[in-house]
This record gives C-alpha cells, structure tokens and sequence, in this order.
C-alpha cells in the first residue's frame, strides 16, 4: 500500500490511525500542500485524485480517496480489529460521533477554506483564527454531549475499544490545539483524546512523528 498524505492534514491522520490499529504496513508518500503553491494540484496528482485533496491510498493499484470511505474500506478488507461496533444501533453512533467532526467541524476550517478567506475575501489573519476557533468550539460541543452521560461512552466514543469516532476525534482535537482553542467545556471528548494518546497506533500517527513533519 501506498499512502499519499500531508503530515498536518487532519483526514491523513485518520487513515494512518487506521493503517496503525489495523497492523497495515505502508509507504508513506508525502504531498505537501503549502510549498510551491501546493504539491496536490500537480497534474500527477490530480490525475488520482480530481478534488486535489489528500489523502489518496494506493491499494495494488486501486486508488481510493476520502477518509471514511478508505477507513470502511480497511475495515472491510481487513476485519480485525473492526473499527465499528458489532451491533447496528453501536455502528449508526460510533458514525454519528465520526461524521459529526468530519462532515460538520472539519470541511468549513481546512487548509482551502482558510486560505480562501484570507487571500479572496480578505480577512485578517485574527478574523480567520477566530472564524476558526468559533466553529471548532461550537462543533466540539455538540460531540461532548453525543459522549457525555452516554452509557455507551467507555475510555474510547464508543466502549473501551477505538472506532471510527476515536479516528476522527482525535485529529481534530490536535488541529484545535494548534490554532488555540478553547477546549475547557469538552471534558469528555478531552478525556478520550488524552486516552487514545496511549495506545501506540494513535501516538504514531501524530503530525510530528510523520517523516514530513515541519
């Protein structure tokens, strides 16, 4: 396998926590988004993926791009350890919990968004860190109240073994740190974030022990 993956990129980091729990071996092909106005609209690259977005993971050939779609395509193809639950009403939450970061928080502050407030509608840099914050805090809370008094919640979203939720949560909680965020009301979500950091598929997926890491 080969991935094609930025080391900050929140949706990379999902899948190389993926790659990690599921024992998956993989090259690890960087693709920078900032430097030279972004390696992922080079032809070679748009040529896998249309949307220039990473990551793209290259399975013998068969590319496959979005994170959740290449995470349920691991989990198909590589059953144990499953990342969802085994009963049908644990995976409808386990992917509530996932798509509530992926499909609410993440799309309105990536890299395309940001910089697309800043350089076309002219935003300072103070108003995009705070459009940032606003939204990342807001979507948090929401998360922390799918966890918290939930008899399903354990040390993971889900039970006490990680899912696709973890995958998601923990990412993006390593995104807000970087942009400062306040995380004081989402005990819960922290708590978990902090837990999943002990198990070595996610500490070795973080940004900083990618070898792309700035």
């Amino acid at each position: 396998m080969k991935l094609y993956n930025y080391f900050r990129s929140s949706a990379s980091f999902r899948v190389r926590i993926a790659l990690n729990l599921k024992g998956l071996s993989y090259d690890y092909i960087p693709v920078h988004l900032v430097k030279g106005g972004g390696q992922q609209f080079a032809a070679e690259f748009t040529a896998m993926n249309p949307a220039a977005l990473v990551p793209v993971l290259d399975d013998e050939g068969t590319l496959l791009t979005q994170s959740l779609a290449i995470i349920e395509y691991l989990d198909e193809t590589h059953p144990a350890p499953a990342l969802l639950p085994a009963d049908a009403v644990g995976r409808a939450r386990a992917r509530a919990i996932a798509l509530a970061i992926a499909c609410e928080i993440h799309p309105i502050n990536n890299l395309r968004v940001l910089g697309y407030l800043t350089k076309t509608l002219g935003v300072s840099d103070e108003q995009k860190n705070a459009w940032y914050r606003h939204w990342v805090e807001t979507g948090l809370a929401a998360v922390e109240s799918m966890l918290v008094g939930n008899p399903a919640t354990g040390k993971c979203c889900h039970g006490d073994t990680p899912t696709i939720a973890d995958i998601c949560l923990v990412p993006q909680i390593f995104n807000a740190q970087r942009f400062n965020c306040n995380l004081d009301h989402v005990p819960t979500v922290m708590r978990i974030h902090e837990h999943c950091l002990t198990l070595p598929a996610f500490a070795d997926a973080t940004p900083m022990k990618q070898p792309d890491a700035e």
